[in-house]
């Protein structure tokens, strides 16, 4: 069989792909709850923080796999893809770096809302708040889709020499941003907004999409195997933390995601993820509620992920530190949770209803017909 003989040629939805998107997205959501609600002496609640942490990983991945699945069922020219694709993600960026610009600057005495250099540095640097380099990593996958595309057809027939290489790059520039911080300057102390930092990953998925029907049907073929490597992937990850304590290292930089060791866990649990997908999509019934609902969570999925932690952000400054007075550990990070998700999906529903729906969901507004 030639190596083109793997590409994809017929796109259909898949709902494999839906599954690990919404769980990564309720995992990004667990870790800034987490992060936010754990205290300093919360052994359990920082172990958990350090099982969430390859959520960015998983994110580039699944971004570069779904990138490269639409471009291989249907080439589209560079004049319309980049325009289409920066307009789904560029316009909620700056939406959203603006909506959190202006929260970041309420509770500050020398507030100065014409800080226009301010505003720009944080479009550039996407440090708006500190989940929306996601969406600046995605927009340089997206300018770069072309060069990877042509790379994984370019090394086809030797694509393990492609990833090996680029698991090596990935793995030595996170152990130096992890154990020789700030020797790279200005890149080591904003590493997690350049697209290298996770390149290892992003090729990782488009060559799985150059090889789709091969690498889901292995993952099909070899669920109950993909459940001990997450099993012994999360074993391995937790012993590598609690040694890392032992040596000196805090709770949460034992488990940080700069650790080479989150390589591969992210690895691991990804395919986890994945192979619980494909279980999913194997016996989806689609006129089952649970069919539509998880429908309906994909679609909402970028809109939580958008508005989360200015939740959070309410949360932290209506309590004032009383919540955490009231509510003992661990229940205080499981309330946080719940009410953040629950108010992310309020609003997710109401915005995908109105004009405002692109700025704010990342979806384009649909206005629904009146009648038969």
């Amino acid at each position: 069989m030639s190596a083109a003989a793997t590409v994809v040629t017929k796109a259909r939805h898949l709902y494999e792909v839906d599954v690990l998107r919404i769980l990564t997205f309720a995992c990004v959501i667990g870790v800034h709850t987490t992060s936010h609600t754990a205290r300093s002496e919360d052994v359990g609640l920082y172990g958990l923080l350090a099982l969430l942490h390859f959520t960015r990983e998983v994110f580039f991945w699944l971004t570069s796999f779904v990138l490269a699945l639409s471009y291989l069922a249907k080439p589209t020219p560079l004049k319309k893809f980049w325009p289409k694709r920066f307009l789904l993600v560029g316009i909620p960026y700056l939406t959203w770096t603006a909506i959190y610009f202006l929260a970041s600057n309420i509770q500050r005495d020398d507030l100065e809302w014409n800080d226009i250099g301010g505003f720009l540095y944080r479009v550039v640097t996407g440090t708006g708040w500190y989940h929306l380099y996601f969406l600046l990593v995605t927009m340089q996958v997206y300018l770069l889709h072309p060069l990877i595309m042509w790379l994984v057809r370019k090394t086809a027939g030797r694509h393990a020499l492609l990833l090996s290489v680029a698991a090596v790059f990935q793995l030595a520039i996170t152990a130096v941003y992890m154990y020789l911080p700030g020797s790279l300057g200005f890149v080591s102390s904003n590493s997690k907004i350049f697209f290298f930092s996770y390149l290892f990953f992003i090729l990782a998925g488009a060559v799985c999409a150059w090889h789709k029907d091969a690498f889901l049907g292995w993952v099909r073929g070899n669920r109950r195997l993909i459940a001990v490597i997450t099993a012994v992937g999360a074993l391995v990850l937790l012993t590598w933390w609690w040694i890392a304590h032992l040596q000196g290292l805090s709770l949460y930089r034992a488990g940080t995601p700069l650790q080479p060791i989150m390589m591969v866990w992210s690895a691991a649990i990804g395919l986890g993820f994945l192979a619980l997908g494909t279980w999913w999509a194997d016996r989806r019934d689609p006129a089952s509620f649970t069919a539509r609902a998880v429908d309906q969570a994909s679609d909402r999925s970028f809109a939580i992920f958008l508005i989360h932690p200015l939740l959070i952000w309410v949360l932290g400054w209506a309590g004032a530190g009383w919540l955490a007075s009231v509510v003992p550990s661990p229940w205080l990070t499981l309330l946080v949770y719940v009410t953040v998700i629950a108010g992310s999906i309020v609003f997710a529903e109401i915005a995908r209803r109105t004009p405002a729906s692109l700025p704010l969901t990342g979806r384009r507004y649909q206005r629904r017909r009146v009648g038969g």
